[in-house]
């Protein structure tokens, strides 16, 4: 206790800091886990969260017997992997290109133009993928001269999750690049020009030089990344989908929202986005303790 308060009086300021971020997680993360208890009740507003009567594993059981389980768990993991195989890389492989640009002009253009579709509203975005799909828009209009019926790209099941993966790779793939870039930049040059003093081509200097320098940064984007890896962005998946593609469109962040908030199934839903976090967890750990057996990079 006395190491703390003589470590506090000599980082006063530095723990002030904290107190904006401590309130926030403890007002907006941690405070309202208390109302997950509800998936475990029969929840009205009239009684409370405290007055709802007990239902045990009920609503649970509902959801794991029902037709929506299978659809709704294959579509999340489906999407998920997609966009860990080719979401995930996407901004990886634009850092190391733009790293090997020596012309310091063409580089700032490149980071400005991939960086704006971080910036652009959802709403925007998802306005500008429905135009350019539609039967009359701009991708469907070019896609005609090579045979393309002309339907709506939308209106189609089997082409939703190129489209949403194609849209996320766009949109983030700028934003997403700069922490790998700033990775980049704490590599010792002079690995380089040992490297070229070697004879070591520019791809090899990438394979064993770029590359392992930034693998650390690699491992903890992609723990994180685990631990989010259900959480399928259902902002856009929302604005996107339609009854039409509920097949192939439909995930678990789109089904809670639906029967919580539209159906005002609240206890179920609930529950629903309990399993959820409880598969993120299970994945987070996993990858966690995969990447420190294999690289020793780990978040704990």
């Amino acid at each position: 206790m006395t190491r703390f308060i003589r470590d506090f009086v000599l980082n006063k300021y530095l723990y002030l800091m904290m107190v904006p971020v401590i309130a926030y997680y403890a007002i907006f993360h941690y405070t309202p886990m208390y109302g997950a208890i509800i998936a475990f009740k029969d929840y009205t507003p009239m009684k409370g969260i405290v007055g709802s009567p007990w239902v045990g594993l009920a609503n649970f059981n509902d959801f794991f017997g029902s037709y929506y389980f299978w659809r709704i768990l294959k579509n999340t993991v489906v999407i998920s992997l997609y966009s860990l195989i080719f979401e995930f890389p996407a901004p990886i492989i634009l850092a190391v290109l733009i790293n090997e640009v020596r012309n310091q002009i063409f580089k700032r253009v490149v980071q400005s133009i991939t960086y704006m579709p971080y910036f652009i509203s959802m709403i925007v975005i998802c306005g500008m993928i429905s135009d350019f799909t539609n039967s009359d828009g701009v991708i469907n209009t070019l896609l005609t001269y090579f045979g393309y019926d002309g339907k709506a790209m939308l209106q189609k099941p089997e082409l939703f999750r190129s489209i949403y993966i194609l849209s996320e790779i766009w949109q983030k793939i700028g934003w997403e690049s700069i922490i790998y870039i700033a990775a980049l930049m704490g590599i010792d040059q002079e690995q380089y020009e040992a490297a070229r003093m070697d004879g070591a081509s520019r791809w090899k200097q990438i394979l064993h030089i770029t590359l392992p320098g930034i693998m650390p940064t690699i491992a903890i984007m992609f723990i994180l990344r685990m631990g989010n890896l259900l959480n399928v962005g259902f902002e856009k998946i929302i604005l996107l989908y339609n009854p039409v593609t509920y097949d192939t469109a439909d995930v678990i962040s789109s089904f809670v929202y639906r029967k919580g908030l539209l159906e005002f199934g609240w206890s179920y839903s609930a529950a629903v986005g309990i399993f959820n976090s409880v598969l993120n967890l299970i994945l987070l750990i996993t990858a966690n303790y995969i990447s420190r057996k294999v690289n020793n990079s780990s978040l704990w």
